[in-house]
């Protein structure tokens, strides 16, 4: 019974140690956060914008009310939900119906704006979803999509894919010949993305133990690697990082997450493409711990640690227009707009 006694022993030490060395970093989070960040604040930022702006009819008033919003909010780009694709790879017409009314408004009221068509499916993985991207068949009614978009005028195409695992090569290839169509308009491609992986080398280990279907059990997370996100960034004008939807338990482990993401994605890609560090609007699964003022706060922080600027321009990504009120767009101006860069 001795070496009993000498595993409980030892596991109540290990235990003790764990539990420390969490206290200590739990610590150590809760005091970084309370220093006020001192950057921030640019004059490019990005809106994912509700489907009605495309497929039903507006007053000339609703768009001068958007455009004003625009405006004053310093939002230069602004991601129109234009989808979402069908299996095949197309857009049914009777989805975007006033999509040539809207671009006529923005460019008379908005005419700085980059109005992009957001476009979108969940991806087929281990047969689970709904877009199979590895069908050339299907990348090509893709590419046919985006090219009714942009003769409908939209300054660019937003994809967002879901899930994009770091062994997709069907996705960098659909993003390849976009790039193409895109840049032969004149018009931009950006691409919505989730955060980095906390650790590039567990993908293995992931993809063995978490082999289950999207939506049908558990996968391994499909989180960009470094060398992942820089190809997306060489195929991209823009990437926008969807940050949120943070299951952390306290506002200062959230404002982590954000300013870890922001310091280590902008060093990453930040001299290669524009960057959108995405921020939450709607009521999120923690309230108490994520909401947009941490974010704000959270990504200031991780500009605050760079070593030195990106050489593109970056911002926030306010996800989403039709979860933002006044008083978050007031509290979005304060924290970002007014902030000291």
């Amino acid at each position: 019974m001795q070496w009993l006694r000498r595993s409980v022993r030892l596991t109540g030490w290990a235990t003790a140690y764990a539990v420390g060395l969490l206290g200590i970093f739990l610590a150590q989070t809760w005091l970084w956060w309370q220093d006020e960040p001192r950057g921030g604040g640019t004059d490019t930022n990005a809106l994912w914008a509700r489907h009605q702006w495309v497929g039903e009819a507006h007053t000339d008033a609703e768009y001068r009310d958007l455009a004003a919003l625009l405006e004053r909010n310093r939002i230069t780009d602004v991601y129109f939900h234009a989808g979402p694709f069908e299996a095949d790879g197309t857009v049914p017409p009777a989805k975007y119906t006033n999509a040539g009314r809207l671009i006529e408004a923005m460019r008379r009221h908005a005419p700085g704006v980059r109005a992009q068509a957001y476009l979108g499916q969940i991806r087929t993985v281990d047969g689970h979803g709904i877009i199979d991207l590895d069908d050339p068949a299907v990348r090509d009614r893709v590419l046919a999509t985006d090219r009714v978009f942009l003769d409908l005028g939209f300054d660019g195409i937003h994809y967002d894919f879901e899930p994009i695992y770091p062994d997709d090569t069907a996705f960098l290839e659909l993003l390849d010949r976009t790039r193409e169509l895109t840049r032969s308009r004149g018009r931009l491609l950006s691409v919505a993305i989730e955060e980095l992986t906390l650790a590039d080398f567990m993908q293995p280990v992931y993809r063995t133990l978490l082999p289950a279907g999207w939506n049908g059990g558990l996968h391994y997370p499909p989180r960009p690697t470094e060398d992942y996100l820089r190809a997306i960034a060489d195929r991209s004008d823009q990437v926008a990082v969807m940050t949120y939807d943070v299951p952390l338990p306290t506002r200062s482990l959230v404002g982590r997450h954000f300013a870890f993401h922001t310091e280590r994605t902008l060093r990453l890609i930040g001299d290669r493409t524009t960057v959108f560090m995405g921020v939450p609007t709607y009521p999120t699964k923690l309230e108490w711990a994520e909401d947009l003022p941490g974010a704000l706060r959270g990504v200031r922080k991780g500009v605050d640690a760079l070593a030195r600027p990106p050489a593109r321009p970056y911002g926030l990504g306010v996800y989403a227009e039709w979860t933002t009120d006044r008083r978050d767009w007031e509290r979005y101006r304060a924290a970002w707009l007014t902030a000291e860069s």
